[in-house]
């Protein structure tokens, strides 16, 4: 919607972050939300949240009780799955020798885990091999092909990678072995010779699960597998395949992938199942990351996730997936622990790296507009923590960014992170066509980079001749979509359980913005690691306490502090906040606006 048709709520057109407030309703989504509160008899708060994000009346009964029965598709729906699955039920059958590659992230760690599960249940043995982020980089390599073939693999599973690696399986098919691919990612050229490559995001996939992450697509194949060895005459236990789900969960919340779908029902009963504890590995990173409330997508995609990303970025890549596989909870505890010692370290990298990062960008925006993608650089970065650089430069400056590490032979390594509505990993795609870079690829929102320091200039250059124009327009539109206003004394533990019955909520079914109009900024101070801590109070007397994350030195903390004791408008979330064990209502504080 331009702007100029926009519906501005509490007329805010440039907020603190410098955006306009707007409707998330329009006038038939307004209607939408009576039809459904009536149709259904849900509160009036929860027809509004899902008519502002599409729910129709007609599919609002299976949205709030969504269940893997009606929404997993056919598995045989997706290309190559009959012959992935077939494959896998003949490993099984011969007791053969399988290694699993992997990707070093959360949903590849997942993914390794929910298939050696799996395979275990059977007496397979299984070796999970997960590539050294810095050393060996994304995806099958073939000397780690011919490695696990030497080993005794005469299966090779791809989770997470493979659709781009057809030099590495072909490595692997002339050493001996057949591989199968079970990956999510863009196809950037011709698919690899094996056995089958089972990818929604293929050309020739007409199954319309093109939102599933790498663990949604393993577990599908983990239920057409099952059934082709039940068919095929196995008279003991099938493996429990909806007690994974935690997994699954997992790596949907953490891959960011929309929660459309069967997505949803991923993550519903997979958080139903994170709740009861029976994953050790799962188990001890809640206990170390002192989780003292019913788990969450929160919990999942900031908690659990980084301390999992932990060993890919800075230490042993394979940590999270040997935690999540692991049924000893003594050992469990062990890796967990190590992790967060991992974590720990790796926050006060972060921090050192982000303070320079944010220097060197706002030297390039100090005259002007800037760049339209931001690509900062160092020498003395760590290659595994660019992206988390690239991401929080994104949040601050609301354009594309990429942080690159370059190592002393000048070869970087370089991490993207985008806007809504910009497609990263085609512009990455294009720059390799034109050999801006040595290689390169990923998501619409995420992409990753290996480029020579001669050639840097060449692809700001070239960024900004591809992207100038749209990345501008799209920042010119961006808003905050407001689903209601709010005073501190309506802001309960009642209206939170009413919101939660719309939820889970994340990526394509975002969380509820709520704005709460001129309400006296009573007291503002730091807490943590540049948060800050608010007080609000409402012209009624109703108080709230609210929480701004990594607000302490941006605009909206500037504008927070010289604030203090006047009235504002306020936007953010509504959450549960546990301590000293009494649950109460929080404000999660994202915007601010004068009250004039």
């Amino acid at each position: 919607m331009a702007m100029s048709e926009a519906r501005f709520f509490l007329d805010v057109k440039r907020s603190a972050t410098g955006l306009a407030w707007v409707h998330r309703l329009s006038e038939r989504a307004e209607n939408d939300a009576l039809t459904i509160a009536q149709t259904h008899g849900v509160p009036d708060i929860v027809a509004r949240v899902l008519a502002g994000r599409g729910i129709g009346a007609e599919a609002t009964r299976q949205f709030l009780d969504p269940t893997i029965r009606d929404l997993l598709p056919d598995p045989a729906s997706l290309t190559d799955m009959a012959k992935a699955a077939a494959r896998l039920a003949e490993a099984i059958r011969r007791r053969e020798r399988v290694a699993i590659f992997g990707d070093y992230d959360v949903d590849g760690a997942a993914a390794s885990a929910l298939l050696k599960r799996f395979l275990r249940h059977f007496g397979v043995e299984t070796e999970i091999y997960i590539p050294d982020r810095v050393f060996e980089g994304y995806g099958p390599n073939p000397d780690a092909m011919r490695e696990l073939i030497g080993r005794g693999a005469s299966l090779i599973v791809t989770v997470d990678c493979g659709t781009n690696s057809s030099p590495s399986i072909d490595a692997a098919n002339e050493a001996g072995a057949d591989v199968v691919v079970l990956d999510h990612h863009q196809v950037g050229g011709p698919l690899p010779a094996a056995i089958a490559v089972v990818n929604p995001n293929r050309d020739d996939d007409l199954s319309g699960q093109g939102h599933l992450c790498a663990a949604g697509v393993t577990f599908v194949a983990l239920v057409a597998t099952a059934k082709v060895v039940r068919d095929g005459g196995w008279t003991g236990p099938l493996p429990d395949l909806l007690s994974f789900l935690d997994l699954v969960a997992l790596a949907t919340v953490c891959d960011v992938v929309p929660l459309a779908g069967v997505n949803r029902a991923f993550v519903v009963k997979g958080l139903i199942a994170a709740r009861h504890q029976q994953n050790p590995g799962l188990a001890a990173l809640q206990r170390v990351a002192r989780i003292g409330e019913p788990t969450n997508t929160f919990h999942l995609g900031y908690l659990i996730g980084p301390r999992i990303n932990a060993g890919g970025r800075i230490g042993d890549a394979a940590l999270g997936s040997r935690l999540l596989a692991e049924d000893d909870p003594a050992r469990a505890r062990e890796i967990a622990e190590q992790l967060d010692r991992l974590n720990q370290e790796r926050q006060q990298m972060e921090r050192a790296m982000l303070d320079e990062a944010r220097a060197e960008a706002e030297a390039e925006l100090a005259a002007g507009r800037g760049p339209a993608v931001l690509v900062t650089a160092s020498e003395s970065w760590h290659p595994g923590i660019v992206g988390l650089i690239a991401a929080r430069l994104k949040e601050q400056f609301r354009r594309p960014v990429f942080a690159v590490a370059f190592n002393p032979n000048g070869e970087g390594t370089g991490s993207g992170r985008s806007i809504a509505g910009f497609d990263l990993g085609r512009l990455v795609r294009e720059a390799a066509a034109r050999e801006l870079i040595v290689k390169g690829g990923g998501h619409a929102m995420a992409a990753g980079i290996t480029v020579k320091r001669e050639r840097l200039g060449a692809l700001r250059a070239f960024f900004e001749e591809r992207a100038g124009e749209d990345v501008f327009r799209l920042r010119d539109e961006q808003s905050v979509k407001i689903d209601a206003a709010l005073a501190a004394e309506g802001a309960t533990l009642e209206l939170l359980d009413m919101i939660d019955k719309a939820g889970p909520y994340g990526a394509g079914h975002a969380q509820p913005v709520f704005a709460l109009p001129r309400h006296q900024l009573a007291n503002v101070r730091p807490v943590g690691q540049n948060h800050l801590r608010l007080d609000l109070r409402s012209g009624a007397g109703g108080r709230l306490q609210a929480v701004a994350f990594r607000a302490a030195e941006t605009e909206l903390g500037r504008f927070l502090f010289e604030n203090r004791g006047r009235a504002i408008h306020a936007a953010g979330t509504l959450s549960a906040n546990y301590w000293n064990g009494v649950k109460s209502a929080q404000f999660r504080l994202t915007d601010a606006a004068a009250a004039e």
